[in-house]
């Protein structure tokens, strides 16, 4: 069933397989006399096949060596002189024939050397010789190689010797006496792989003398012009002779580097290019140099491409009557020519479209490009039919809307071929032209400027020798669309909203669509930011509302109405005013210690007139940009310049200027360039100027460095004065540096903590500056001398030793006590900086050690210090800590609720063997988590607490000893109740305890009416 199927459908050929060139050995002629070439057609009905030989046709009979398998041509009992030449295909069938491309038979063979003897080549040494090879007649590509006195020694080529791959020649720029022997030169045919030897050729040296030194002789040389194709590889030969040996080189002339595809390494007596492309062609240049001289020989490489098509004429069907253009292109170097083949036969002229198909034009056709170097061919087929007039696949368009006053064209464009005779009728009468209504040429139907009366039912009648057809349609008139709203200019300020009318009149009976432009562009409502809305309610109206209006709003605005009839639209401007845009062009024109004059040009206005100006400035000192005051503290719009004032000396400025308007304030400018104030005498002084302390005979003076920005120019500096209390003269010290903020004065006569006169002034580079308030301080002090006694220690729990002394007594050598340093160290620790160190201030003779450790035993000593230092140690005292307390909570917490009060039970603490003894229970009772707890201490395992009944409570309890307070009970949360009530409760041991979810509540309540 799909062979029957498959053969029902009728096809024009088409190659499948085309004929190639057969380069055939002669050698096999005796051994199989036979070639075949392939040619292969797809077509229905199948195709029939022709050969051709040299444009003769081939008459393959009975008996002939020439005969058909399918397309295929077999050529048996080949003969070399009949049979070589140029052969194609013809596939045809009943849509018409195709020719294949030409294919070539050529015989390949190598002939034997018809001489057997050679005389002798006689040379000086250091002369250059050229053996001839003259290889015999032959057919197909040559190599050549030569052998040295005999095989298998063969010459092998170097800078000295070369052998030429186009003649065979070998050539010996310079001989020598190793050269001398027989030379014989081997040819190979690499078609048919045979190889034939020359005779001897012998290389003899003169006895007369040695050659002596000579410019290089190019001997080899390649022609003058070479035609290379596109993709090939092209080796150019050059070589010279010459004594000392000659160097070849090679170069483009138009200086253009070899590509990397060049292996200049193996670039000596060949150049060898490989993938020829457009860019490798031009002229090139052999250099042959030696120290005697140089040579030189050009050639032009020239680029040449088979045809290739790049636009192919396809299959096509017309009426009779029409007309057809085939383009057919294709590309090449030479620029291809073209020729055209109706079934197999070469056309004299190919008609230009001018000409009407006629059914003799059927058939097959065939583009032919070509130029010396090949031919391409493309196929395509022409079928010429002729119909009866018919609508079935271009009907009449069932109604075609108008509107009073509009044009309207009615097509009518049946298939029928020979074109015939086209009538309208409208309703059932004949249409009547007139020079509103009229037939068209092509017979479409015009109406101009329609009318109500223009309305009803249209037919186009076609006619031809072989039928008539007709198809029908209606025109409908409607009322034209008008937009009754007026063009206007908007004008509207920044962050106002804004409605944009379209208001029209139209026919009720039409949809209308409205769509918006801004600038040109269609506005996608939903996008945009969300600024552009519909607010067109009626089904007349299509207004839209701007909201929030940007600066980037203005501009035109289109509302464009449509329907299926007519189209319209109206414009509007929308002028939107907002504060002024950014000044430019900030200048600084000049500049002093305090003020700087400034230029700009003003920004955009947009729409409303620039008011005034205001200026800001920003340094490395300042947060951001801060309003600085100008001469004027107010000026209009007009006024570019201004003067600030009040800036500080020695300090880089950047400057920006704001515009407004009646709107507001717009953006900012750019930055001006970084401009310095011009330096002056500072005129701050360092705050908090104090000292004291320092080693022996030493007075510190200690202040705040004075900021960079309040130093008012370069080579800022201190100027230190003091004075004894009580001396009249100062003494003065410079401090060269911005970012001091410390003096030390050293001198053996200066007496422990005696009492200064000090002030501290400023200068820099510019001059001085003033000295600050005078204060008062005091040298350093001598560190005190004695240590204190009577130290006692005394264990208060495990974590806590309690410290006394007897406090040293002032004295006049004004060896002053600030405080006293307690320090403690383990007994087991022998090491002296593990001790530990507190502090106390003041006449302080007593302090508490807290978070030592229990059972442990401390030495502990104490020592008087003053800001010259420490002194001497007491004798150290040793004190042991008291057992840590009981390290287990309480348990099995029971309580009991009545009214007021709660009645709380546990289970007795036992202390370990190394804790102290419990000697008592604290019971901790609060509100809430943040309020602070209440305590009750007892020294049983019971207690009753009268606690108001309309609070939550939570409690803990925790054991405690000599060794202090041992580990808390879990939280007991007793809720609130109201009323009479009773409520029992525990602890559970393995959770928290919560008013809600961890207590176990059997109460009963009674409540009195």
């Amino acid at each position: 069933m799909g062979c029957l199927a498959e053969s029902s459908v009728l096809q024009s050929p088409v190659f499948t397989k085309q004929p190639g060139s057969i380069v055939y050995p002669v050698e096999t002629l005796e051994r199989n006399r036979e070639v075949v070439f392939s040619c292969e057609a797809q077509g229905s009905p199948p195709p029939i096949y022709r050969w051709k030989l040299n444009g003769t046709e081939i008459n393959p009979k009975s008996g002939s060596h020439y005969s058909l398998s399918g397309g295929n041509l077999r050529i048996s009992h080949l003969n070399k002189e009949q049979d070589a030449g140029t052969y194609q295909c013809l596939a045809s069938n009943s849509f018409g024939t195709i020719v294949s491309r030409e294919a070539s038979l050529t015989f390949a063979y190598l002939e034997h050397f018809k001489t057997h003897r050679r005389g002798s080549v006689s040379v000086r040494e250091g002369q250059g010789v050229v053996l001839l090879c003259g290889p015999p007649p032959h057919s197909g590509d040559l190599i050549f190689s030569w052998i040295f006195n005999e095989y298998p020694t063969f010459v092998k080529q170097d800078t000295r010797r070369f052998i030429s791959q186009e003649t065979g020649n070998l050539y010996i720029a310079k001989v020598e006496p190793s050269d001398v022997g027989n030379y014989t030169c081997v040819v190979t045919n690499t078609v048919t792989k045979s190889r034939v030897q020359g005779p001897p050729a012998p290389l003899v040296l003169r006895s007369d003398g040695v050659m002596g030194e000579y410019e290089p002789k190019i001997e080899v040389q390649f022609p003058e012009v070479v035609q290379v194709a596109k993709g090939s590889t092209v080796k150019l030969e050059c070589f010279a002779l010459g004594n000392p040996v000659p160097s070849i080189t090679w170069r483009r002339m138009d200086g253009v580097p070899f590509p990397r595809k060049v292996d200049m390494r193996k670039a000596s007596g060949v150049l060898e290019i490989p993938y020829f492309q457009q860019e490798d062609a031009g002229t090139y240049e052999c250099v042959a140099e030696n120290s005697r001289g140089m040579n030189t020989v050009k050639g032009k490489l020239s680029f040449y491409a088979p045809p290739h098509l790049i636009e192919k004429p396809q299959d096509v069907q017309k009426l009779i009557d029409d007309s057809l253009v085939w383009e057919c292109k294709a590309t090449g170097k030479p620029k291809p020519s073209y020729r055209w083949m109706k079934n197999g036969e070469n056309l004299e002229s190919m008609s230009s479209g001018n000409n009407r198909l006629t059914l003799s034009d059927t058939g097959m056709y065939q583009c032919v490009a070509g130029n010396k170097h090949g031919e391409v061919y493309s196929n395509a087929e022409l079928r010429v039919i002729a119909v009866a007039p018919d609508f079935s696949h271009n009907q009449l368009r069932s109604q075609t809307l108008v509107k009073v006053g509009g044009d309207v064209l009615i097509e009518c464009k049946p298939k029928m071929s020979p074109w015939g005779v086209i009538s309208w009728r409208k309703g059932s009468e004949p249409l009547r032209e007139s020079t509103r209504v009229t037939i068209l040429d092509n017979g479409n139907l015009r109406i101009w400027n329609a009318t109500k009366s223009d309305a009803g039912l249209y037919t186009c009648v076609a006619r031809n020798q072989f039928g008539v057809a007709s198809s029908t349609g209606s025109v409908t008139v409607k009322e034209p669309t008008i937009i009754t709203t007026l063009p206007s200019t908007l004008d509207v300020n920044v962050g106002e909203s804004v409605v944009l009318p379209c208001q029209v009149s139209h026919d009720p009976s039409l949809e209308l669509k409205f769509t918006w432009f801004f600038n040109e562009q269609l506005i996608h409502f939903g996008s945009h930011g969300g600024f552009f809305e519909k607010v067109g309610g009626q089904h007349s109206a299509g207004d839209i509302m701007i909201r929030n209006i940007q600066l980037r709003h203005a501009g035109k605005y289109t509302c464009a109405v449509q329907t299926k009839v007519d189209s319209i639209s109206i414009a509007a401007d929308l002028v939107v005013r907002g504060p002024p845009g950014p000044p430019t062009s900030i200048h600084v024109e000049d500049i002093t210690d305090t003020t700087a004059s400034l230029s700009w040009r003003p920004g955009p206005d947009n729409h409303s007139p620039i008011t005034a100006y205001t200026i800001q400035a920003r340094t490395p000192f300042s947060l951001g940009w801060q309003a600085v005051t100008t001469g004027k503290p107010w000026w209009g719009g007009h006024r570019l310049t201004a003067t600030v004032i009040d800036l500080s000396p020695w300090v880089e400025y950047e400057f920006r200027v704001l515009a407004s308007n009646t709107i507001g304030t717009g953006e900012p400018s750019k930055p001006s360039k970084q401009a310095r104030t011009k330096g002056t005498s500072p005129k701050v002084t360092p705050a908090n100027v104090s000292g004291g302390g320092g080693s022996r005979s030493e007075l510190v003076i200690t202040w705040e460095p004075v900021p960079e920005e309040l130093q008012n120019g370069p080579g800022f500096g201190y100027v230190v004065a003091f004075r004894p209390h009580g001396a009249t003269g100062w003494m003065q010290a410079a401090v060269p540096s911005a970012e001091a903020s410390r003096y030390v004065f050293k001198n053996e006569s200066i007496q422990p903590f005696s009492p200064f006169h000090v002030k501290v002034g400023v200068y820099n580079n510019e001059g001085e500056g003033p000295f600050g308030p005078v204060t008062t301080i005091y040298s350093a002090e001598e560190e005190p001398g004695r240590a204190p006694t009577r130290v006692r220690a005394k264990s208060l729990s495990a974590s806590e030793i309690e410290v006394s002394w007897k406090a040293l007594p002032w004295n006049a050598s004004k060896k002053r006590v600030l405080g006293y340093e307690v320090s403690f160290v383990e007994i087991r620790s022998e090491r002296e900086d593990t001790a530990s160190v507190q502090r106390t201030v003041g006449n302080q003779t007593s302090t508490i050690i807290h978070g030592v450790k229990g059972s442990t035993t401390y030495y502990i000593s104490v020592r008087a210090y003053n800001t010259a230092g420490t002194g001497p140690p007491s004798s150290p005292v040793n004190v042991t800590t008291k057992k840590p307390p009981p390290s287990q909570p309480p348990v099995k917490v029971m309580w009991n609720a009545s009214n007021s009060k709660i009645i709380l039970n546990w289970e007795q603490v036992k202390a370990l063997e190394n804790e102290s003894e419990v000697t008592g229970y604290k019971v901790l009772y609060k509100k809430n988590r943040h309020s602070r707890p209440s305590v009750m201490e007892t020294n049983t395992t019971s207690v009753e607490l009268a606690l108001p009944t309309d609070e939550d409570y939570i409690i803990q309890i925790k054991a405690f000893g000599e060794g202090g307070e041992g580990s808390s009970s879990r939280q007991i949360t007793i809720p609130r109740i109201t009323g009479r009530w009773r409520a029992i409760g525990s602890a559970s041991k393995v959770s928290t305890l919560s008013a809600l979810s961890t207590i176990a509540l059997s109460f009963t309540a009674r409540t009195s009416l």
